[in-house]
């Protein structure tokens, strides 16, 4: 699969855009600020449903605008041999309400129910921070790792937020109230038994993610550290009775009663799926407290590496690559290294500040965003293109009279 068209409307800085794309290497160019990363990004969101430049997706609407839609055009070949199939995919990001999505032009739906058709895998400096920084790092890529191998684990995942969050507002109440209210209290038990359900079966799913993730992560970080570099993961579940139980229920409810008052004076649920982590080992070490920067960036790397073979191998797809400004920091070898991997994949979008910073590769695609940006100005703006068609008149004037 590869995507053929990318057409945003308020979306960061672009206004409006349209741009066609073909397969193999496409490298978007230009100085900081132009929008080349607001561009994949915007691919990024509609393959996995979240950024990895922002927590949420409220600030990807432009400011003052009601809404954003993204939209793709792709072409898939057909495994019996027969015209490759296109679609287009569409979701739109409302400032108020649920953010909607399009098949086709077809009917509406919640967009968790398309996160994921089109299969993409960004990598960008900010992603050391899966080895280095805070847990909510690594659930948001367990999440996207999620979305693009389990058609279920958005909806479970859309399930246990919202309980959460019913539990939580509903701590808050009896934290601020002299006494336990039967009611509030008879409340409190239905959701925790709600978030033990709907955790337990998340948390499953993430284990089992985790278990796929680690033979790909390892094998690939030892072939780009070197030989005798060794590499792990290991989930770390909140709801670590899960894997010491075959029916945790009952042990996660006793747990929640052990808990009850503290959750109350703070107003906020103390376990849960919200607080799992994932813990990346190097040499059986913590790799957060003892890895150096370069090692940090490679375990990274193989981290997202690890989900691009996985998904290729169980899905049949060769997902999307977005490699957004990583190499302004790498060395001579370190980018040849990548771009040998870009070669080989169906769709590789690669973004930088100045063109001579990517190693040239045959067949690439180059896009001069400068250009693209103005050419869209031009192209929505009816008066602007007058004025410079009468400009470029004159300039012609003066040219000749000189």
């Amino acid at each position: 699969m590869h995507i053929t068209r990318l057409a945003l409307d308020h979306f960061r800085s672009w206004t409006r855009c349209v741009v066609d794309f073909e397969p193999g290497i496409t490298v978007l160019y230009g100085a900081n600020g132009l929008g080349k990363t607001n561009l994949v990004e915007s691919i990024e969101v509609l393959g996995t449903g979240a950024s990895h430049r922002a927590s949420t997706l409220a600030p990807l609407i432009q400011q003052h605008a009601a809404s954003a839609t993204i939209r793709v055009n792709t072409s898939e070949a057909a495994s019996d041999g027969r015209d490759p199939a296109d679609t287009t995919y569409e979701i739109t990001l409302n400032a108020r309400g649920a953010n909607r999505a399009r098949i086709n032009g077809g009917a509406s739906h919640y967009m968790r129910d398309i996160v994921g058709r089109v299969p993409c895998i960004a990598f960008a400096p900010e992603d050391q921070r899966l080895v280095a920084g805070d847990p909510s790092a690594r659930r948001t890529l367990l999440n996207q790792s999620g979305v693009l191998l389990a058609p279920e684990y958005a909806d479970l995942l859309q399930q246990c937020t919202h309980i959460a969050k019913q539990r939580a507002a509903l701590l808050k109440q009896l934290g601020q109230r002299a006494d336990d209210a039967p009611a509030a209290l008879s409340g409190l038990e239905i959701w925790t038994g709600q978030f033990i359900e709907v955790g337990v079966e998340l948390t499953r799913l993430r284990a089992s993610l985790v278990d796929r993730l680690k033979e790909p992560f390892s094998r690939i970080y030892a072939a780009v550290a070197g030989e005798g570099q060794q590499a792990e993961l290991a989930y770390r579940p909140s709801f670590d009775e899960v894997l010491l139980f075959d029916q945790p229920e009952q042990e996660l409810s006793r747990h929640f009663q052990r808990l009850y008052a503290g959750e109350v004076a703070r107003g906020q649920n103390l376990i849960g799926p919200q607080r799992d982590d994932m813990t990346v080992l190097l040499h059986g070490m913590p790799a957060r407290e003892f890895a150096s920067n370069g090692e940090m960036w490679t375990l990274a790397w193989a981290l997202k590496m690890a989900l691009h073979a996985l998904v290729a191998q169980e899905r049949g797809i060769d997902p999307i690559i977005i490699l957004d400004d990583v190499f302004a920091q790498l060395d001579d070898a370190r980018r040849r290294q990548i771009m040998e991997f870009a070669q080989g994949r169906e769709q590789v979008f690669i973004t930088a500040a100045a063109r001579n910073d990517i190693p040239a590769s045959p067949g690439m695609h180059v896009i001069d965003v400068a250009q693209l940006a103005e050419s869209q100005r031009l192209a929505h703006d009816p008066d602007a293109m007058a004025r410079e068609f009468l400009e470029n008149m004159r300039r012609s004037a003066d040219a000749g009279e000189a």
